[in-house]
This record gives C-alpha cells, structure tokens and sequence, in this order.
C-alpha cells in the first residue's frame, strides 16, 4: 500500500541521537510541530556493507538538508545499543562514527510493518493457524518524504544490494518547495532554478515548445 498522498503513519517509536540518548520520536507529529518536512530513510541492518555508506551520504549532504527545511532520520530495525555500538566504530572500521542525524530503532517492527517494508513471506502451515515467516524479516531499503502536514508526498523502495542517489532526494525536496511556492509543476528532470510549468494545455505547450 502506498502511503504517498496520504498521512504517514501516526506512531511512537524509539530513537536514539549520537550522543547515545534515546528517546521517543513521532515523525508525522515532528513535521507538524516543527513545521519542517522530514526525510527518512529505511535500511536493512547495522555492521553491513551498503548501508554505511548512504548513512555517510546523508550526512554529508546533512546541511543542504537542514538549509532547505528537511530533517534527516536513519531508521532500522536494529536496537538502539547496536546502533549506539555503530556510532562508536570508527568509518574507517566499517562504523558511522561522526553521525549526527537520529536513528530509529524499530525492534519491534511496528512502523515497518505498518508501512509494509519488511523483506520477509508470510504463509500459513497446512496444518496449524498460525503463521511462519521465511527471510531475515528486516527492511528493504524505503524511503519517504514528509510535508510539514505529516503527508507523504515521495516513497521509494530499493532492493538490499541498491544504495540510494542522495541527490536525487535534494532535488525532489527541492521541486515540491517549489510546487508549493509558485504553484506551478516540475517537468521531467526539473533541478532548482530551471523552469516548470503551469499545469494547462496552454503551459506544457509553452514550455515543450521552448525545451
């Protein structure tokens, strides 16, 4: 099911910051208190291979995030003394040493379930009710974009062995500010500063004829 157009799930879960508090976190209630949209991106597990290096990625790109209103939240389904253990391994270590943007520890998987995100198959026993689960039961590699309504209006799932174009979510921020703003669409490729469109007959006329 997807949850783009709609309202991200309204659940509590636990975070944990770089310092090595941990505490609760609502994303659809931070957008709407802090008026901000919200980046947050699923990967599969701590101690691995892909998953440092967009942990990395993010952070470098962390304040042309911040300058664009965004706040950034690495989520998994690790517990939070495992990622505050990740925190603590040097990069050069296969660690995340120098993160700075939260990380959800979703163990007991009620937001992946509820956002449906989980790599597993569910099927029922001939011979019993209940269910048996088959695969590591972790996240793909999801990621969605939150208004400062709590609504999403981009998600995406990656495959475990895809990392992610960080970019590509800076510009999407980037086109929905903009659609926001002026009221107008983003064409195929838009980046900030080219020129959109008003969405009539009229507007992709133009613009088709100029590009």
């Amino acid at each position: 099911m997807s949850y783009v157009g709609r309202n991200f799930p309204n659940l509590a879960v636990n975070a944990i910051d770089e310092m090595g508090d941990t505490y609760s976190i609502n994303l659809f209630e931070l957008a709407r208190k802090e008026g901000k949209k919200v980046l947050v991106f699923w990967y599969p597990k701590d101690f691995t291979f892909v998953c440092p290096t967009e942990i990395h990625a993010f952070q470098e790109k962390l304040e042309q995030f911040k300058a664009k209103n965004t706040l950034v939240v690495g989520a998994s389904c690790d517990t939070a003394e495992v990622h505050f253990a990740w925190l603590n391994t040097a990069k050069d270590n296969g660690g995340i040493e120098g993160v700075t943007f939260p990380l959800i520890a979703d163990s007991t998987r009620q937001l992946a379930s509820a956002l449906d995100i989980l790599d597993y198959d569910a099927y029922q026993h001939l011979d019993a009710s209940e269910e048996a689960l088959d695969g590591d039961n972790v996240t793909f590699r999801a990621t969605y974009l939150i208004n400062e309504d709590g609504k999403v209006f981009h998600e995406s799932v990656n495959d475990m062995p895809l990392g992610r174009n960080v970019d590509e979510y800076l510009r999407l921020v980037d086109a929905y500010t903009h659609v926001q703003q002026h009221g107008e669409v983003c064409p195929a490729n838009w980046e900030e500063g080219k020129d959109a469109m008003n969405a009539t007959r009229d507007g992709v006329a133009d613009y088709l004829s100029n590009h």
